[in-house]
């Protein structure tokens, strides 16, 4: 878990130096270059730290590079602030595969509803992609507040509510099986 945000705080570092820096400069293109340069930054101290880096990873500093690069060309934010739909449309791809959440199930829960957790995963699938097509749409505004609003709160609260959601539900369903096995048994 502490590696997927780690992850994920990398990910989005970028997003955040670009936001911050244009918030302080009022500049498109010195958010952006700063944004590129941190991106670059955080490759050239993992090599020196001898850390192996994926192919993901070259793809979010080629997309801050490509995306910044036509902020800068453009004066225009909302290409930075479009980038982290596409984390999340990545994720929506790699959460359509059947079964995927089954290994993250306690064993109670993967036996007696593996219907549930297919559909559980498709419907978080479904979430990743709503929520990437409402960070192009805020991004698309140009507004840095509702985008800022939008990532740190709209899409954490979002992403908790659903696990909460999943997490009742499914107590639930199975509370509700293991009971009537019970039953069933004596």
């Amino acid at each position: 878990m502490k590696d997927v945000l780690v992850r994920l705080a990398t990910d989005f570092l970028s997003a955040l130096v670009f936001l911050i820096v244009y918030l302080v400069t009022g500049s498109v293109i010195i958010g952006a270059a700063a944004a590129i340069a941190g991106s670059l930054a955080q490759v050239i101290y993992a090599r020196i730290r001898g850390q192996q880096l994926n192919f993901m990873t070259y793809a979010s500093i080629g997309l801050v590079i490509v995306l910044g690069g036509a902020s800068i060309l453009t004066n225009d934010p909302r290409f930075v602030l479009a980038k982290p739909s596409i984390a999340h449309f990545a994720v929506g791809l790699i959460m359509l595969k059947r079964g995927w959440m089954a290994r993250y199930m306690p064993q109670v829960v993967s036996e007696t509803i593996p219907d549930y957790v297919n559909i559980a995963g498709y419907a978080w699938a479904a979430l990743m992609f709503v929520l990437g097509v409402g960070t192009i749409a805020v991004a698309l505004t140009g507004d840095l507040k509702l985008w800022t609003i939008y990532v740190s709160v709209v899409l954490v609260a979002a992403k908790v509510l659903a696990f909460a959601i999943q997490y009742v539900v499914f107590r639930m369903i199975v509370t509700s099986r293991v009971r009537a096995a019970r039953a069933m048994g004596t």
